[in-house]
């Protein structure tokens, strides 16, 4: 007798899972499940198949989910297959040359970008296919960079809608089908010659982060965030950490996604992970504020931000053992993925902090960090909940800028929908907010990689931007120069701190007849002994005396060695120097973005770069602000230099070499003048919440300070910096500053 067919559906459900292996709680028939060419293997308890391929190759399906009976997606006759791995097409290519032409890209495919005849050629000039679907190193743009900003470029995969690359001109992206945008979809030229936002990426479904890439991008935004905050604490006599307690400056939020696909051993992973970021965190000489939940169906609060200011759990071992003790078992309903619940909750702490100090609140960093490894399936669409969080924040901000939120996004595994993630997190400059990820295995690779910064008050480039009684904060880095000289005159120079053991000032601050023992070096510290100075080997005042040029200061530069390292603290230390690893963290970019072009670009890519130094008189200390001139504004500014008292040359490219940054004029904006003391100090620019040095403060062509310390330029009167790009002047700074034999040494690139 012929069985009825739901009856055979019946029993193919209950007797396959047992002839196959397969967990015999599963509901979905074994069938048509195999894939050509790869494997495939059961969740444990049955309720998802998963597939593999080998290195190189992706599965045309990655994953199906058992519902009510029936795979998702439902087997066809067609089997699924391993298809090689592509990287995205990088025909967007333009103003060049790009070889070889291919119609696809697979795994170790190499490419190669020259530009044309008057563009200038930026990113890699070669690019491999790797294994995760990126192609490695930067993209390469040819521009002409005679805009405002920069040619944004397009990146593989993507096609883009505008060319004007002037104040407020946009550009907008989009990528190729089947494939998803990451980073920015829209991109506004700003005034201070950067682009709005973040360089846009294409994923398909089987691109993947790596977890040196997560690491590297994680970490040296979160880390910038740490630093900044730690700042606004002191530590006792013995070093020791004084908590932010009630009131700190850094919340951190973070969410745990414990859905049904997390089985046992992967949530503890998942704490795993958790508690691998929190001890990293506190290698920083700050102490956030912690709200910590776990989601699925419903959120429990490991423990909340107002839990945690208020002292009733605010001791962070307590923190890391109560996150160990929750049971895999006391997750609760599990069966969804409810992220909209997940943001609502973190935004109800967020709304009490605001209500109840909302002074407190303008000024607090808020980080959000969220692991997922699936879709939202219940509780509708977290976008709704993410902008109410960003609003909170945003509100006070005029430029609309998310500069107090971070929200980081961390997707791991197959089920992770990037595109709508894309939405969830923040968008900023040269800084990575969404990660995917394998799964939790490559997750906390990527933290235990993260790099301990036990020894962060040492970073670089911190200040205090906000007036209070503690001034020095304003400006740690600044030294106070004074040469006592035989016939008892005093001659006074700035210097910046570089270093535990070097202070960066001008080479014209001394004489040959000078002796260690006749400088004083002011830090607002008792005690401080100078060991040496060392001029640049090239600097000589007389060297052009034949051309007309009775004082020549090319390679102005030079170095005071201390006796003795000193202490660094929120009031003392060292600011940035370009073409160093100190400041590719500061400038956030990571470790393969990190060369000495690139900082050039990043902190002088305008034709007028604002910037700053600091002029001293006694007890007074003001800045002093100026754009330094280049492209076509650059010309007029060194031809004025022959305008100078005693000058004859005829070739203001004598006087004024590529080695010199130009400041001073009234076009486009009447810039202040440097006097008398102001030499060496630091010519500073501030690329979001860091100071990097560009420059030092040599010569001028007039003296406007005899009547008024902050004099305004006229039409002709210019102020020449020596420029820390110049390759002879990072050569010699790399000489002293970058042996370990002399101290702390800095990592130059």
């Amino acid at each position: 007798m012929e069985r009825e067919p739901w009856l055979n559906l019946f029993l193919l459900a209950i007797l396959c899972p047992l002839i196959n292996g397969a967990p015999s709680s599963m509901l979905c028939p074994d069938e048509n499940l195999s894939i050509r060419e790869g494997s495939y293997s059961f969740s444990k308890d049955g309720s998802s198949v998963k597939y593999r391929c080998s290195e190189g190759y992706y599965p045309t399906i990655r994953v199906r989910h058992c519902l009510k009976g029936k795979w998702h997606p439902f087997p066809q006759k067609k089997l699924p297959e391993c298809k090689k791995i592509t990287c995205p097409n990088p025909r967007g290519f333009a103003n060049g040359e790009m070889y070889p032409y291919q119609r696809q890209y697979i795994v170790n495919d190499t490419t190669h970008y020259t530009c044309y005849s008057g563009y200038e050629f930026r990113g890699s000039g070669t690019r491999v296919c790797q294994g995760n679907g990126k192609w490695s190193g930067g993209t390469p743009i040819c521009g002409r960079n005679s805009d405002h900003c920069p040619d944004p470029g397009t990146p593989a995969g993507s096609t883009r809608a505008g060319n004007m690359f002037n104040i407020d001109d946009k550009v907008s992206y989009r990528c190729d089908n089947k494939l998803t945008l990451i980073g920015s979809k829209e991109r506004v030229c700003q005034e201070n010659g950067q682009w709005s936002g973040t360089e846009p990426e294409c994923y398909a479904d089987f691109t993947y982060d790596t977890p040196e890439e997560a690491s590297e991008g994680f970490s040296s935004s979160l880390k910038a965030n740490l630093a900044v905050s730690q700042q606004n604490e002191g530590t006792d006599q013995v070093g020791k950490k004084i908590q932010v307690g009630k009131g700190g400056k850094l919340d951190i939020y973070i969410a745990l996604d414990v859905s049904d696909s997390i089985d046992e051993e992967d949530f503890e992973k998942a704490k795993n992970v958790i508690k691998t970021l929190i001890e990293k965190i506190s290698y920083y000489e700050v102490s956030p504020n912690y709200e910590i939940l776990i989601f699925a169906t419903d959120v429990v609060r490991i423990v909340s931000m107002r839990d945690f200011k208020s002292g009733q759990k605010n001791k962070l071992l307590d923190i890391l053992k109560r996150l160990e003790d929750f049971e895999y078992n006391s997750k609760g309903d599990r069966s969804g993925t409810n992220i909209a619940q997940a943001y609502k909750s973190i935004l109800e702490s967020m709304q009490i902090e605001h209500d109840r100090d909302k002074e407190e609140f303008k000024k607090t960093q808020h980080i959000v960090i969220m692991f997922t490894d699936g879709q939202a399936n219940m509780g509708g669409n977290p976008r709704p909940q993410v902008d109410k969080i960003k609003y909170l924040v945003q509100q006070y901000n005029p430029s609309g800028e998310e500069e107090n939120l971070d929200m980081y996004v961390f997707g791991m595994g197959d089920d992770v929908n990037a595109e709508d993630i894309n939405d969830f997190k923040t968008d900023r400059l040269n800084e990575k907010f969404f990660f995917k990820l394998k799964d939790l295995d490559d997750l906390q690779e990527t933290f235990d990689e993260m790099i301990d910064e036990g020894s962060s008050v040492a970073l670089c480039g911190l200040y205090q931007d906000y007036e209070s009684d503690k001034k020095r904060r304003q400006y740690p880095w600044l030294a106070k120069i004074s040469v006592a000289r035989n016939d008892g005159k005093i001659s006074n120079c700035v210097g910046s701190l570089v270093s535990s053991n070097f202070i960066l000032t001008a080479a014209h601050c001394f004489r040959p007849d000078d002796t260690p023992d006749r400088i004083s070096v002011d830090l607002e510290l008792k005690g401080i002994k100078v060991k040496d100075y060392i001029p640049h080997p090239r600097y000589d005042v007389k060297s052009k005396k034949n051309l007309g040029i009775p004082e020549y200061y090319e390679f102005d530069v030079a170095l005071i060695q201390l006796a003795a390292p000193v202490i660094m603290g929120p009031e003392l230390r060292p600011i940035c120097i370009p073409c160093t690893k100190e400041t590719s963290g500061a400038l956030k970019l990571l470790d393969k973005e990190g060369t000495c072009r690139k900082h050039q670009e990043e902190l002088m890519s305008s034709e007028t770069v604002k910037a700053t130094f600091m002029s001293v008189v006694g007890a007074n200390i003001e800045k002093k602000q100026i754009t330094i001139k280049q492209g076509k504004w650059r010309d007029a500014c060194v031809e004025d230099a022959k305008k100078a008292e005693g000058i004859t040359a005829q070739n203001a490219r004598d006087i004024v070499t590529d080695n010199f940054l130009c400041s001073g004029g009234i076009e486009p904006t009447v810039d202040d003048i440097a006097c008398k003391g102001d030499s060496g100090g630091a010519t500073f620019v501030v690329p979001g919440n860091r100071l990097v040095q560009v420059g030092i403060v040599s010569w001028g062509v007039k003296d406007l300070c005899q009547n008024n310390r902050k004099p305004k330029s006229d039409s002709h009167t210019r102020d020449y910096h020596t420029s820390l790009f110049s390759a002879e002047v990072r050569e010699f700074l790399k000489r002293y500053l970058g042996d370990a034999n002399l101290g702390a040494p800095l990592t130059f690139l």
